[in-house]
């Protein structure tokens, strides 16, 4: 029996992502944000999440990647970590895939930067890949390399 994997899947210029399911909290559309002052610059503001206060953290800017068009609102992914919760911010939300275990592979080699660090690895879907995110090294907009 093969072994499989839950994953919620989001978007981020034009690629797809995922994370395990169990580390997410919720996916809610975009929430009004509080600035924070000083902070770093991907940290993108707090939200009051049901009295809740969750920081809100642009994947795109830990990712280096283009910015999000301002005609697009992102969206949160809210995922649970050792210090609480973290909104990561993407530009669209997939759904939930089975991913067989047997197809996953390490990253690929041609990843560079943050991007580097960042994904643990890949699933190979019929169309297309999955980048797994680790929202452990995502959140921690202090460092990008551990």
């Amino acid at each position: 029996m093969n072994a499989v994997n839950q994953v919620c899947t989001f978007y981020l210029d034009n690629q797809m992502y995922g994370v395990d399911v169990q580390s997410v909290q919720e996916v809610i559309r975009y929430q009004e944000m509080t600035e924070v002052p000083l902070a770093p610059d991907a940290v993108m503001g707090l939200i009051n999440l049901r009295g809740q206060i969750v920081t809100a953290i642009d994947l795109r800017k830990r990712l280096e990647l283009p910015e999000r068009p301002d005609s697009e609102q992102p969206m949160n992914v809210v995922v649970k970590g050792d210090d609480g919760a973290i909104s990561l911010l993407v530009d669209q939300i997939g759904d939930v895939q089975q991913i067989d275990m047997n197809n996953f592979e390490p990253p690929p080699e041609t990843l560079e930067g943050a991007s580097r660090w960042m994904i643990e690895g890949t699933y190979k879907l019929k169309d297309r890949l999955i980048l797994i995110l680790n929202t452990e090294h995502a959140m921690n907009v202090t460092n990008n390399t551990d």
